[in-house]
């Protein structure tokens, strides 16, 4: 038997969805575990945070449009880093879609590692992070 294709199936009107949910599980970065679920804002932290904590073409199971590359930085100028820090890491944020902006960079020296804090604003709002780097 054969299904019967009527034309009203065939004119339904499709949503378009501009952005994906960004409902995900919420991690517990201390005891490495699942607690419940995370959205909006809170999924945003919690992208940044794994994107800042995974280094850019060193895992094969993620897209080279994954992480950060910071591990090539060691040894380097501290003038150079301070500058390519700020590149790099707008440049590894503004790969999710949900973030709109990183800016307001500051940067503090300490031996052989450099501090920075910066804003990320996203579609669901705005909020401040930090980085360490190895220098």
């Amino acid at each position: 038997m054969l299904p019967t294709v009527y034309e009203d199936d065939l004119t339904q009107e499709f949503t378009l969805v501009e952005h994906p949910p960004s409902r995900t599980f919420r991690l517990d970065h201390q005891e490495l575990a699942v607690r419940g679920m995370t959205d909006q804002l809170q999924a945003v932290e919690q992208a940044v945070f794994l994107i800042l904590n995974t280094e850019r073409y060193g895992w094969l199971i993620h897209s080279w449009d994954y992480g950060v590359e910071l591990r090539d930085l060691i040894g380097k100028p501290p003038q150079y880093c301070v500058v390519e820090v700020q590149r790099r890491v707008t440049e590894a944020l503004l790969q999710d879609d949900r973030i709109t902006a990183v800016e307001d960079f500051s940067f503090q020296r300490e031996k052989r590692r450099v501090l920075t804090t910066f804003q990320v604003v996203s579609i669901f709002g705005k909020f401040t992070t930090g980085l360490e780097v190895e220098i």
